[in-house]
């Protein structure tokens, strides 16, 4: 009775364990490894967001820093590649946010934001100063599937 006792426990922490434990999968989708930095958007008034598009692949993990400069009150948004990427976290002054949505980032003086995310679906999306509708008040992002 003590033998199968001991082999119904070890059973049970085998099983307890697989869940923990990285499959392949998990480690070449990238989750497992450091986030990739992007170049930095920097917000200043009159200003290009980025200097190119951001080539991207799905399923992959990237950091991105958003800086404003002060010289304006500026704000940054994209519904739509928001809902296309899983925001890990967005760090502003050593503060932690985990959101479960986001729409824009607003800075009414000059700081900055980190956001790190995943990137979940293929296509072309933007992040752009609301409002306007020039190509340099938008940064594009490629995601190649």
């Amino acid at each position: 009775m003590k033998m199968v006792k001991s082999a119904v426990l070890a059973v049970c922490l085998m099983c307890l364990s697989v869940p923990f434990a990285a499959s392949p999968t998990q480690a070449q989708s990238g989750l497992l490894t450091k986030a990739i930095e992007l170049p930095p958007i920097t917000l200043s008034a009159g200003k290009p967001l980025a200097q190119q598009p951001y080539e991207l692949e799905s399923g992959k993990h990237y950091r991105l820093k958003i800086r404003a400069d002060g010289s304006q009150e500026l704000g940054i948004g994209g519904a739509e590649f928001f809902r296309n990427v899983w925001v890990n976290e967005i760090v502003i002054n050593d503060i932690e946010v985990r959101p479960l949505g986001v729409d824009s980032l607003e800075f009414d003086d000059e700081g900055e934001a980190t956001i790190t995310f995943i990137t979940i679906r293929p296509g072309r999306f933007y992040l752009k100063i609301p409002g306007t509708t020039g190509e340099t008040q938008r940064a594009i992002f490629n995601v190649k599937g």
